[in-house]
């Protein structure tokens, strides 16, 4: 039996970028009763707020799963690293920072797709709300949000002159990724606010938590959705303590992430009979959860630095390292204030395209290794110019290795699964060179590193992409919304054939955006939360309306 106590209005499953969202909008009239449950801890990890203690979190097993894919065969069998956010905020605590929504016609395709509802300008009203934006209000941007959104803290000598020779090299300049266009070159803005992180945990759950009738439970990992009679009543979830259970009179939503939410579902029974009956699950739902699995795919070019002024001299030298910490404790100045990502570019590897296919990061670190056992920089002043692949044609998949519940699931990936993949990242390293090429660099540059310039020709950048190139940790798609067969949810996010049952984060995403996927996150969570309680206003009881049932468009 579940006492009064453990029957809730709504109940959250996930308190990421999405989750934290949904939690906190749904908790925020003091009407209904929610919970939010989250695997990982509070967010007190002080590492956590400090802009560059990314790269401490990034391979910190109490505050991230490190979760590892399968070896992916066009990478000479390499697996990819995964850290993902196992926290308060989930990876909006852990992740770089960058506030970037992606293309406007990247939100028009997915209405193409049957995602009514979904396109640019019915997104935009969410991002504007979720936002308290620096530079103040405008056409595409918001003030008074929860998320704060601000330009890089201070001017950086090596930045100056990256943006410098982007538009040398021909890229026009662009003050604002997230405004009227996405193609150029700019500044990033971050996710932070004086000088320190802004997660969700910070934006949505400070102040939510004041309320009532809203309970955060952490180290309660969800294990199973209790469904009856094809509707979602309830979670069980277990603790240090051991198993336990909660009851929701209204709905139920998964925001565990691109693996966190198809690992619940499969675990529960929805998904591909043959994949679920082999692992011993009963099958409730036939259907695709765990497909359509794609993230951003990118490789690096590293180039010796001829001043010291990058952020390799901080891992090797503890002087520098102690005046940095220095600056940050007594006046919020210095390296630790920043993300040390703050150029980018946005551009067409075709001058075919419509819209941009490639984002160049381009980074004051340069690095010989970046895996789950850590980030090793070069001991030698460098920087890094990284072009991302923004529209990847692999696909692959979400599995379970095991029935247990708080086993890692298996993912494959299946990049570089097409001509293009690799034409598009060759694009983007010959522009790479062309950019240190301009005469804004060459007070700078020594040589090239990574690589190397003996790599030239096609097929020896290819042999560089497949050993070297990684994933992009922009992954989504795996609980895919849509109308037909391939689709998990539908338009509103529920998820097909259960009712009370939703799914609000980047894995319900149909193709990966062009850009950074945790603020497109924080935006599904927004419009998540509108529509759960349009919903529950429209029926009274925050399910379908009578005789309503949630079944796929044939």
């Amino acid at each position: 039996m579940t006492s009064d106590a453990d029957t809730y209005d709504f109940i959250v499953t996930g308190a990421g970028s999405a989750g934290c969202a949904v939690a906190a909008r749904l908790s925020e009239s003091g009407r209904h009763r929610v919970l939010l449950l989250e695997a990982g801890g509070k967010d007190r990890n002080p590492w956590i707020h400090i802009p560059l203690g990314y790269t401490r979190t990034y391979t910190n097993p109490a505050v991230n799963w490190m979760f590892e894919s399968e070896p992916e065969k066009q990478l000479n069998d390499r697996t990819m690293y995964q850290p993902r956010g196992k926290v308060l905020g989930g990876t909006s605590s852990i992740n770089g920072m960058v506030y970037m929504r992606g293309n406007h016609a990247d939100y028009d395709d997915w209405r193409q797709r049957g995602c009514t509802g979904w396109d640019w300008d019915s997104v935009l009203p969410y991002f504007k709300k979720a936002e308290d934006q620096a530079r103040g209000p405008s056409e595409f941007h918001g003030v008074g949000g929860p998320l704060r959104v601000s330009d890089q803290p201070q001017r950086w000598e090596l930045g100056d002159a990256l943006l410098e020779a982007s538009i040398q090299a021909g890229i026009p300049r662009n003050d604002d990724f997230n405004g009227a266009k996405q193609e150029g070159a700019g500044f990033f803005q971050t996710t932070t606010s004086n000088a320190r992180r802004w997660s969700t945990a910070v934006a949505y759950l400070r102040p939510a938590r004041k309320r009532p009738n809203f309970v955060v439970r952490t180290k309660a990992h969800a294990t199973r959705l209790l469904i009856e009679n094809g509707r979602a009543v309830g979670v069980e979830y277990h603790t240090p303590s051991g198993r336990k259970t909660a009851h929701a009179r209204r709905e139920i939503v998964v925001s565990g992430g691109v693996y966190g939410s198809p690992q619940l579902l499969l675990l529960s029974g929805l998904g591909p009979a043959a994949h679920l009956q082999a692992m011993g699950i009963a099958v409730l739902r036939d259907m695709p959860v765990g497909e359509n699995l794609h993230d951003h795919f990118n490789t690096y070019l590293a180039y010796r630095c001829s001043k010291s002024i990058t952020l390799n001299e901080l891992q090797h030298s503890l002087l520098r390292r102690v005046s940095a910490a220095a600056q940050y404790a007594l006046f919020r100045k210095g390296p630790m204030s920043g993300n040390g990502l703050y150029v980018g570019a946005f551009f067409c590897s075709d001058p075919r395209f419509e819209r941009p296919d490639i984002q160049m990061n381009m980074t004051a670190w340069s690095t010989t290794e970046r895996t789950r056992d850590g980030i090793v920089s070069h001991p030698f002043p460098g920087f890094t110019l990284s072009p991302v692949h923004l529209r990847p044609e692999g696909r692959g998949t979400l599995r379970l290795k095991s029935p247990d519940p708080l086993a890692p699931p298996e993912i494959r990936f299946n990049f570089l699964r097409s001509d293009y993949d690799y034409q598009a990242l060759i694009a983007g390293m010959r522009m790479a060179r062309r950019i240190v090429a301009q005469p804004a660099l060459a007070p700078y540059v020594v040589e090239e590193v990574m690589p190397g310039p003996a790599c030239q020709t096609d097929v020896e950048m290819i042999a560089d992409i497949r050993a070297h190139g990684v994933s992009n940790l922009h992954p989504v798609g795996t609980c895919r919304m849509g109308t037909g067969p391939d689709a998990v949810v539908d338009p509103r996010l529920r998820v097909y054939g259960i009712e009370g049952l939703r799914v609000a984060d980047a894995s319900i995403m149909p193709q990966v955006v062009a850009g950074n996927t945790n603020a497109p996150s924080i935006m599904i969570g927004e419009k998540c939360a509108a529509m759960v309680l349009e919903d529950a206003t429209a029926t009274g009881t925050g399910g379908l309306k009578s005789g309503q049932r949630n079944e796929r468009a044939a």
